[in-house]
């Protein structure tokens, strides 16, 4: 069979390299400096060339106009300062497994997911690009709890087979998003596994629902698994603590089974109170309102 797999162009390249040694230099550092060092070149070097300090003002321009021109200043460095640290943190393997495998679960939902995993009964973990979303993924499967999640693969496919290599060090199973992975997904989460989605992306084809008081279209796989399976929706999130290299697991109670569009609005209900309490760690880069 013919090889379909996109092949790297020259900009993917460069792009992957200059990662690489960025990469090489964080992680020679211990632990405690090699963290804050990827969130200072992100928020300092990388976010200014991407673009992305336009970006997060214009998406606090547009739903959270009143915020002062002081803590918007706050949150165009904190918020790259975080993508910065959650980067390093995926590619630090055992370094980042030791800081969070036996943080506790807290919460109402943390009995919904301990009884789920005692029945064997699915579960699916809604959660979005807030603090380090790889936390509780990470501290669940250290319980011996069966989690899988779904991926979107990068355009760029050299920095996407590295990336998928430090995921998988965290745990496995990974489904991409495309129709081979949907369905390997479903057999997984009908077996009672437990999977983690992230819900914070703009679908063209979502339903309309709304997202810090604005029009944001949203995926409703999540709800049409869960009242498709029996599955339940916990929303699950890893805080970043204030010393920036540690981390809170909280769970809220889990989503009332109604119909789709309403459990999807919960869900982004969720995330949005989360994000309010701790701007500087959702990911305001996104493009999340079109």
């Amino acid at each position: 069979m013919a090889d379909t797999s996109p092949k790297p162009t020259l900009p993917d390249r460069l792009t992957d390299a200059a990662f690489r040694v960025v990469l090489a230099l964080a992680r020679a550092l211990p632990y405690e400096r090699r963290v804050p060092l990827a969130g200072w070149i992100v928020s300092r070097l990388v976010a200014p060339l991407a673009g992305w300090r336009r970006r997060i003002r214009e998406n606090l321009a547009l739903v959270c106009p009143d915020l002062p021109p002081g803590e918007v200043r706050r949150l165009v460095r904190a918020v790259p300062d975080n993508v910065g640290r959650t980067m390093i943190e995926l590619y630090s393997g055992d370094d980042f497994l030791a800081r969070v495998r036996d943080l506790p679960i807290a919460g109402p939902g943390a009995g919904a997911l301990a009884a789920a995993h005692a029945a064997g009964r699915p579960v699916i973990l809604a959660t979005g690009h807030f603090g380090n979303y790889d936390v509780a993924r990470a501290a669940l499967i250290a319980r011996g709890y069966r989690v899988g999640a779904l991926y979107r693969p990068m355009k760029n496919p050299l920095f996407n087979a590295h990336y998928l290599d430090a995921i998988s060090t965290i745990g496995t199973p990974l489904f991409p998003r495309g129709k081979p992975g949907m369905a390997a997904m479903v057999r997984f989460l009908k077996s009672g596994g437990m999977l983690g989605l992230l819900m914070d992306q703009h679908m063209r084809h979502g339903a309309a629902t709304t997202f810090f008081g604005h029009t944001a279209f949203t995926a409703t796989s999540a709800a049409d698994l869960a009242l498709r399976y029996g599955a339940e929706i916990v929303p699950v999130y890893g805080v970043r603590r204030a010393d920036g290299i540690n981390f809170d697991i909280v769970t809220e109670a889990p989503i009332p089974r109604t119909d789709p569009e309403t459990m999807t609005q919960a869900i982004n209900d969720s995330l949005e109170r989360i994000a309010r309490w701790h701007m500087d760690q959702w990911f305001w880069i996104h493009r999340r309102w079109k």
